[in-house]
């Protein structure tokens, strides 16, 4: 019997804001450009099973209910630069666990589960994962996956026990751009505890997996920062701090470059350059 290539698992979390549906369509076509032309080969879903963690839906409904309870019948000025404040710090307030009701944070998490056990589908129950993750998604995918390898009290309930990858053992690449993630570590007094990556090193020396965690940041944008110098642990965790001009004319040099990261050319040839190495790796192939 011919054994078929193993598919990677590729999951991609965006961050703070309102995001539609198919706000990842655009990157993961030209990621799988990128794959492809990287790899040599004409169809990269040969390669790749990617799914997009699409989690702002769940605080929308609640977010607009609050702007008409407070516009309602208050004389609120600048109410453009209000909405604004509400999609992004209400995102990061709403995410909070709570000691009696943690309901947002697990349904937020349940979006990541529910995508890794669709791609379990697509890609096997032993497909080395890829988490790409922008601004708070890097947040969000570190609190998950930490919560998986430290098996907390906060463990999603809808998890399928019989995947590896489901349970996010399967981790082997890490690529978080524009994060957040530094700004969080102030509500801990010591933050040296990073994720693992990759998750299993028995999984991953098994498959002959390298393995990586790539932080991309730019200079100009003042929600993303650089990782590895948070915590002397970090440094360990995070292979490489690459800074980026990420978004075009208008952005590329001003704060609103913090939207700009899934359309940069240097980010994607480095993810596809991982992809590409880490399916050779699982699959036993030369480069």
């Amino acid at each position: 019997m011919v054994r078929l290539p193993q598919k990677l698992a590729v999951i991609v979390i965006h961050g703070l804001g309102r995001h539609k549906e198919d706000f990842a369509d655009r990157f993961m076509i030209q990621l799988k450009k990128r794959y492809a032309d990287a790899a040599g080969i004409n169809d990269p879903g040969n390669h790749l099973a990617i799914r997009p963690v699409h989690w702002a839906e769940i605080l929308e409904v609640r977010e607009e209910r609050l702007k008409a309870r407070l516009y309602g019948h208050n004389r609120l000025r600048y109410k453009l630069l209000r909405n604004y404040l509400i999609h992004y710090l209400a995102d990061a307030v709403a995410y909070q666990p709570l000691e009696v009701n943690d309901q947002i944070y697990r349904d937020i998490h349940a979006t990541i589960s529910t995508a890794l056990q669709r791609l379990t589908e697509e890609a096997g129950p032993e497909a080395p994962l890829c988490a790409i993750s922008h601004s708070m998604g890097t947040v969000i995918a570190s609190n998950y996956f930490y919560d998986m390898q430290n098996a907390t009290r906060w463990k999603p309930d809808v998890l399928e026990p019989g995947s590896p990858l489901a349970r996010g053992e399967t981790l082997s690449l890490f690529y978080s751009c524009g994060t957040t993630l530094p700004l969080w570590s102030l509500r801990y007094r010591d933050f040296d505890r990073p994720i693992r990556v990759p998750a299993d090193a028995a999984y991953a020396a098994a498959k002959g997996i390298t393995g990586e965690w790539v932080n991309f940041y730019d200079r100009d944008d003042i929600l993303g920062y650089p990782l590895r110098s948070i915590d002397p642990a970090y440094g360990r965790a995070v292979r490489e701090d690459v800074q980026i001009n990420a978004g075009g004319m208008l952005r590329s040099w001003n704060p609103f470059s913090h939207g700009g990261y899934f359309t940069n050319g240097s980010m994607l040839r480095r993810i596809a350059a991982g992809l590409v190495r880490t399916w050779r790796e699982a699959n036993q192939q030369e480069g």
